[in-house]
């Protein structure tokens, strides 16, 4: 414990560090191009080039994916390894480099993409989301170059892009084109999620489908529906009659904890039609389930599908079902060693409880688990991404890079 103790202190002095990297990011959005005014990540991944090769670092490489969108052609993906003692196998920490816009800037206190500090919070669009694990993971590395330290197995960054919007232009390439950058042995852990107490290690995700639902009727002017079909009132009785899929799947798993079932809820509403007195030939909205790995996605579409069929010869309707997003994700086993070594290290740093858990939200974990590989995803996060007056804290930034540390040093 000695050796990590003198790694800790190090950390403990990267204040100023962790400060001057936040800011420079952050001045830097990176906001997918598919997005009105989105720049992409090609500037701040030159602000991370930067600090990488003023480190010591055994590789640097750069994965361009092409994307006509991006002012640059491309979107960028970084690979920075240190090689350990054992040069087969590799511990990657893998982050995105990409945020979200700011939204209402009404609500923000401060500028979002000018760092404010106040004490041990740095405010600022995407200090939280994903950079507050990004920096933890460099601030691993920096320490064991400081001090001359070569971990048991290889320590790997692994920054991507396009984490926010589909990972089209990220991991899902990587792992498609480049696979071969992994080892069978390799190991993942992926800061990108967590609560305020530290204590979720989480293993597992349920699967992800995103349905866009099309009603076709028939328009007319409202004083005369018999002339026409309201698209709106068969849209609404199918958003009553998808409430049956609860009662379809309604097994339940702990590890989901406060919400250990799946879930099946209309969202967006898109507008029919602009006046009052037409009634509208049609009706979209959309439909966000969040499905236990003990079900698949094709059996939920199967259901959905034989629903839509009566609600068509009811209401002599059409209706049409895009799929969006269709993810599934493995689990992790909670006795693998990642697994329980990145719990031993997270209580013996914040002195917390921790447990192997699941979420209902999808993370690029879900890649590396579908090709195989052991993945966990830890952070200790306040949970501000996403909204106004975003925030990080500099003792958590600190307290996950010595998490990260343990497992560097005792993974074999």
């Amino acid at each position: 414990m000695t050796l990590a103790k003198d790694l800790f202190k190090k950390i403990d002095g990267y204040r100023d560090f962790i400060i001057d990297l936040q800011t420079q990011m952050t001045a830097c959005p990176a906001i997918t191009p598919h997005e009105e005014g989105g720049l992409g990540e090609s500037a701040k991944a030159e602000v991370l080039l930067k600090a990488l090769k003023a480190m010591k670092f055994d590789e640097i490489k750069v994965i361009d994916i092409k994307d006509p969108k991006s002012p640059t052609g491309v979107r960028p993906n970084i690979i920075a390894k240190y090689y350990g003692e054992n040069r087969q196998k590799t511990l990657w920490v893998m982050a995105h480099m990409d945020i979200v816009p700011p939204g209402d800037l009404s609500l923000w206190k401060t500028d979002p993409y000018k760092v404010v500090v106040k004490g041990d919070k740095i405010y600022g669009r995407g200090v939280e989301d994903n950079q507050q694990g990004l920096v933890s993971g460099l601030l691993v590395a920096k320490a064991m170059m400081e001090s001359g330290v070569r971990p048991p197995v290889n320590y790997a960054l692994l920054l991507i892009s396009d984490e926010e919007t589909g990972s089209q232009y990220g991991i899902a390439p990587i792992m498609k084109k480049y696979g071969k950058l992994f080892g069978k042995e390799d190991t993942f852990l992926v800061p990108d999620s967590g609560n305020p107490a530290g204590d979720m290690v989480e293993i597992a995700e349920k699967n992800m489908l995103w349905l866009k639902i099309t009603t076709t009727g028939k328009q007319t002017h409202a004083s005369t529906p018999n002339n026409g079909n309201n698209a709106f009132v068969a849209s609404s009785h199918l958003i009553v009659a998808l409430r049956e899929l609860y009662k379809k799947f309604p097994k339940k798993d702990r590890l989901f904890g406060d919400v250990p079932y799946s879930v099946f809820e209309p969202t967006k509403k898109e507008a029919n039609v602009p006046n009052v007195n037409t009634i509208p030939g049609s009706d979209v909205f959309y439909l966000d389930s969040r499905v236990l790995p003990c079900y698949t996605n094709e059996e939920v579409l199967k259901e959905i599908g034989k629903i839509v069929k009566t609600i068509e010869k009811k209401f002599k309707v059409s209706i049409k079902v895009d799929v969006l997003i269709n993810e599934k994700s493995k689990p992790t086993d909670k006795k693998s060693d990642i697994v329980k070594l990145v719990a031993q290290s997270v209580k013996a740093v914040y002195r917390n409880n921790p447990s192997a858990q699941g979420v209902g939200g999808g993370t690029v974990a879900s890649f590396l688990r579908n090709a195989g590989y052991p993945a966990v995803v830890y952070s200790k996060l306040d949970e501000t991404m996403h909204q106004p007056n975003e925030n990080s804290s500099i003792k958590n930034t600190m307290g996950d890079a010595k998490v990260f540390t343990l497992v560097a040093l005792n993974l074999k």
